[in-house]
């Protein structure tokens, strides 16, 4: 007799890279804002925190990681230049990581956005 094994994901995601520009530097420099803005925008977005971590940077600068239980996200800030990296990877279909990055877009203010989406994994249908 043989045991199915239940499928507990599926090989298939989303990779989101993005670009913003035109930020204000303060936003830039606060790691707790990033921190909390980046867990409430995947929140939003139907993706699971499970933890984030940061690291403030001297003279300036933050790099925000979230691990998620779809994968993980990511934000690289450059305060001296109003600008910022982001990248949101999400496996299966419940987490919207493009929804993610429109929302971390409009909470910083960003005046530019440039993204590009990557299809990963094996197509479902």
């Amino acid at each position: 007799m043989q045991t199915q094994v239940p499928v507990v994901g599926l090989f298939t995601g989303q990779h989101v890279l993005a670009e913003f520009a035109g930020i204000d530097a303060s936003l830039l420099d606060d790691e707790l804002f990033l921190r909390r803005t980046l867990e409430h925008v995947l929140d939003q977005a139907g993706a699971t925190v499970c933890e984030v971590s940061s690291k403030q940077f001297e003279p300036q600068g933050v790099t925000v990681l979230a691990l998620l239980s779809e994968s993980h996200a990511s934000i690289h800030t450059y305060p001296e230049i109003g600008a910022l990296f982001v990248d949101v990877f999400t496996c299966g279909d419940r987490a919207r990581p493009e929804l993610a990055v429109r929302l971390l877009a409009e909470a910083l203010g960003a005046a530019t956005v440039q993204t590009k989406t990557i299809h990963r994994g094996w197509e479902t249908s």
